[in-house]
């Protein structure tokens, strides 16, 4: 298979999942572009290009539908987009090994936070309280942005799971709300690391082609098979698109 024809099925496949969960996509292009010859770094910045172009289109879609809170996703993405400005420092003083295992670790407890059932319910229920729940989500955003464009993900990942435990919100709100994040986290990233020269010439067509891809697979996500999955069934692949998400890593880690 051509090169560009390889990079424009792995974003089509990545933005349907993108759709269905809310996320970069950057658990699955990572690992598919270090099989494909690229250095640690290249693939980061391939997965954080293509998830701009993703994210965007998806929360725009989202908004229609009215399943996308915006006034909570500017405060998430307010922090993610501060978080993400250090990811370029930080992949030009660590190892992409050491990333490889943070990566491996955030999976694993992303997944445990997703199959605890919801600590509270949505506990934005008079002014006081909304702006403390402002806060913490910006704080969490901050943090989320921090760690997540510095390996090479989204962050929706990490923050669906936690949306869901902490605030009770259902799978399909996190989703939204995570996809929306991954916006504002995605594009202080890249340039962050077009900044630090991490993003060059050939990352930035390799981005670009996936990122085409993907952005075709985001909205058939959103506009036909969300629609098609109860809240049961959407945690259940959510789960399961952990689980390959570290079989992949675990396996570039060890092999």
């Amino acid at each position: 298979m051509d090169i560009y024809a390889l990079y424009i099925t792995i974003g089509l496949f990545t933005g349907i999942l993108s759709g269905i969960f809310g996320i970069g996509g950057g658990m699955i292009i990572v690992p598919i572009m270090l099989a494909t010859g690229h250095s640690f770094e290249e693939s980061i910045g391939i997965s954080i290009l293509q998830m701009a172009l993703s994210s965007f289109v998806g929360s725009v879609l989202n908004f229609k539908k009215k399943s996308l809170d915006f006034s909570l996703g500017l405060l998430i993405g307010a922090g993610g987009l501060i978080g993400a400005s250090f990811s370029g420092f930080i992949l030009k003083i660590v190892s992409s090994k050491i990333l490889m295992v943070i990566f491996a670790l955030l999976v694993v407890y992303s997944m445990i936070q997703f199959v605890l059932k919801p600590k509270k319910k949505d506990l934005i229920t008079d002014t006081k309280r909304y702006h403390l729940q402002g806060l913490k989500l910006f704080l969490i955003g901050a943090l989320t942005g921090f760690f997540a464009i510095t390996l090479g993900i989204g962050g929706g990942m990490l923050m669906v799971p936690l949306m869901h435990y902490f605030l009770g919100y259902d799978s399909k709100k996190c989703v939204a709300l995570g996809l929306f994040f991954i916006l504002f986290s995605s594009i202080s990233g890249a340039f962050s690391l077009m900044y630090h020269h991490i993003i060059n010439k050939e990352v930035l067509l390799a981005g670009a082609i996936v990122g085409l891809g993907s952005v075709m697979g985001v909205s058939i996500g959103i506009k036909w098979i969300m629609g098609l999955l109860n809240e049961k069934m959407h945690k259940i692949l959510i789960l399961g698109v952990y689980g390959l998400s570290l079989l992949i890593v675990l396996y570039k880690l060890f092999f």
